[in-house]
C-alpha cells in the first residue's frame, strides 16, 4: 500500500464529490448569529467527532468509525481512500503592551471587528491507495500523524499599527485507517469492503481533573468522513441495492457513519461515508451561493436574518471566524435578484411529468395546455352528504367510528388515539382521488372549537372500523 498523490483521473472524479464532502466537513461549524458569544456556538463540533480513546471511555462519544459496503471490482482494480476531518486549532487573543510585550485578553476591539478567543477548524486529509487484491485476508493498515502546530498572526489597526496578535495552537493527533475485504458467496464476484478510521491519540485528561470535552477536542478528529474511489469496478447502493444483494447489504455494519454513492449521477465508482445520513449522489443546490455553515441551513432565511443583524453583532461575527466574516459579507452584498432565486425551486415535478406540452410564461415556467386539476370537478362532491363504505356499511357525517391509525403509522401521535371513538364531521376527496374522513374525538374538550374552526383530525377509511353495537 502506498500514500501518493492521487492520479489525475481520480482527482477529477473526486472534485464533484468534494463539494458535498466540504458541506459535511463544515456542517454546523458556526451557527447563526455567527458570534462566539451566542449560546449555541459555545458547544462546538457536533458531527463525526472521533475523540481520543481515553476520553471515549468516559463519555458517549466514540474513537472510531466503521464503514461496510459492497463493491464489484474488476481486474487489477485499486481503491483510493481520502480521510477528511477538521483539526481543532485553539485561538487566543493578545493585546500589545507599550513595552513591546503582549497580554492575553478576552476581546480586542477594532474598527470593523471584535476579536475573541475561538476554536478554528483546520482541514486535514489522509490519502492512500491500495490494490484491491491486498485488502483480502488481514487487510492493510495505514497509521497517520498530524503534528502540533503554533502560529502567530499580528493584528493591525486601520493605520497599520500593531495592536495585538492572534496565537493559534493545535495539538498532535494520531490515527489509523484499516482496510479489508472479503468475498461473498453467490453467483457474482462481490466483496464486502470494511474501512475503519480510528483516533489513536495517546492523550489523557490531566490528573485530578474530571474529563472535559473542551479539553479533549484539540486531540480529536472532527467531522470525520471518507471518500473511496474504485479505479476499475463499481459499488452497490446501500439505500437502493439490486434485489439479489439486499440480504448482503442488510448484513453490513455501519457504525457512526453511513456510505452513499457519490459523484456524478449514473456512476457507481465513488462512495462518500459520512456521519450525516445522505441520499445517493447528493449535490449542492445550484441556487446556493456560498456555505452558511448552519446545521440544516435554509439559505433564504439565514441570508435575510444575517443581513438584519446590527452593526455591533456583525463586528463580533466578523471577529469570531474568517468563515463567519465571509457569511456576513455575502449577506450584505447579495443582490435582490440573487436572493429571490433562494425562494424555492421545483425539480421533481419537471422530472416526473416529462416534456411539457405548453409554453413558458414570463418566469420561464411552462404552463400546460390543460390544467392538471379541474376545479369544476369539485361540483360533484359534498363533504356533508357524501358517504364511504366501512365494514360494508356507509359512513358519513354524524357516523361514529373507532380509530385504528396503527395500520398506517403516519403520525407518532396517532398511537394515543388507538381504539378511541370519534364522530365523522365530513367526507373529503383530494385531487388524487383519495378519500379522507374528518373527525373529532369523542370526549375531546376542544371538539366544539375544532368544529367551529374546521380544524379536524383526518383518517383514511382503512384506518377506522365501526364500533361494536351494545348488546
Amino acid at each position: 500500500m502506498t500514500a501518493p498523490a492521487f492520479a489525475p483521473e481520480t482527482e477529477e472524479r473526486l472534485a464533484l464529490a468534494r463539494q458535498v464532502a466540504d458541506a459535511v466537513l463544515f456542517e454546523g461549524y458556526v451557527l447563526y448569529p455567527y458570534r462566539a458569544s451566542a449560546a449555541k456556538n459555545r458547544l462546538r463540533w457536533q458531527f463525526g467527532v472521533l475523540v481520543p480513546p481515553a476520553w471515549g471511555a468516559e463519555c458517549e462519544e466514540h474513537d472510531f468509525q466503521h464503514t461496510e459496503c459492497l463493491m464489484e471490482p474488476r481486474a487489477e482494480a485499486s481503491l483510493a481512500v481520502e480521510v477528511r476531518f477538521l483539526h481543532a486549532r485553539r485561538r487566543t487573543v493578545q493585546r500589545a503592551l507599550p513595552d513591546g510585550g503582549f497580554e492575553t485578553v478576552p476581546e480586542l476591539h477594532l474598527d470593523d471587528r471584535v476579536l475573541v478567543p475561538w476554536d478554528e477548524g483546520a482541514e486535514e486529509r489522509v490519502e492512500l491507495v491500495a490494490p484491491v487484491a491486498e485488502l483480502t485476508g488481514d487487510g492493510v493498515e495505514f497509521p497517520f500523524r498530524k503534528p502540533a502546530v503554533e502560529d502567530i498572526e499580528p493584528v493591525l489597526d486601520a493605520t497599520g499599527r500593531t495592536v495585538g496578535r492572534l496565537v493559534r495552537r493545535s495539538s498532535e493527533v494520531t490515527g489509523v485507517v484499516r482496510l479489508s475485504a472479503s468475498e461473498l458467496d453467490g453467483p457474482y464476484r462481490v466483496l464486502r469492503l470494511t474501512a475503519v478510521v480510528e483516533n489513536t491519540t495517546p492523550w489523557t485528561p490531566p490528573e485530578g481533573r474530571a474529563a472535559d470535552r473542551d479539553a479533549a477536542l484539540p486531540h480529536s478528529l472532527v467531522a470525520t468522513h471518507l471518500l473511496m474511489a474504485l479505479s476499475n469496478g463499481s459499488f452497490l447502493s446501500m439505500t437502493d441495492p439490486p434485489e439479489w444483494a439486499k440480504g448482503a447489504v442488510a448484513a453490513c455494519r455501519n457504525l457512526h457513519t453511513w456510505p452513499v454513492l457519490a459523484g456524478e449521477p449514473g456512476r457507481a465508482d465513488l462512495v462518500l461515508s459520512s456521519p450525516i445520513i445522505l441520499e445517493d449522489h447528493p449535490a449542492i443546490a445550484p441556487e446556493s451561493l456560498g456555505a452558511l455553515y448552519d446545521a440544516t441551513e435554509i439559505d433564504e432565511i439565514l441570508a435575510l436574518r444575517t443581513a438584519a443583524l446590527t452593526d455591533a453583532e456583525k463586528r463580533e461575527a466578523r471577529g469570531t471566524d474568517a468563515r463567519a466574516a465571509a457569511v456576513i459579507d455575502l449577506a450584505d452584498s447579495m443582490p435582490a435578484e440573487v436572493l429571490e432565486r433562494l425562494h424555492g425551486a421545483v425539480r421533481g415535478l419537471r422530472e416526473i411529468t416529462g416534456e411539457p406540452d405548453g409554453f413558458p410564461d414570463e418566469f420561464g415556467v411552462t404552463r400546460p395546455d390543460t390544467p392538471w386539476w379541474d376545479p369544476a370537478s369539485d361540483a360533484g362532491f359534498d363533504p356533508e352528504q357524501d358517504r364511504v363504505m366501512v365494514d360494508g356499511r356507509p359512513v358519513g357525517r354524524g357516523s361514529r367510528v373507532e380509530l385504528r391509525p396503527g395500520l398506517r403509522h403516519t403520525d407518532a401521535q396517532d398511537l394515543f388515539l388507538q381504539g378511541r371513538t370519534a364522530t365523522v364531521e365530513a367526507v373529503l376527496h383530494d385531487v388524487d382521488g383519495a378519500v379522507h374522513l374528518a373527525v373529532t374525538v369523542d370526549g375531546d374538550p376542544g371538539a366544539d372549537i375544532r368544529r367551529e374552526q374546521g380544524r379536524y383530525l383526518y383518517f383514511q377509511p382503512d384506518e377506522v372500523v365501526l364500533p361494536e353495537e351494545p348488546r
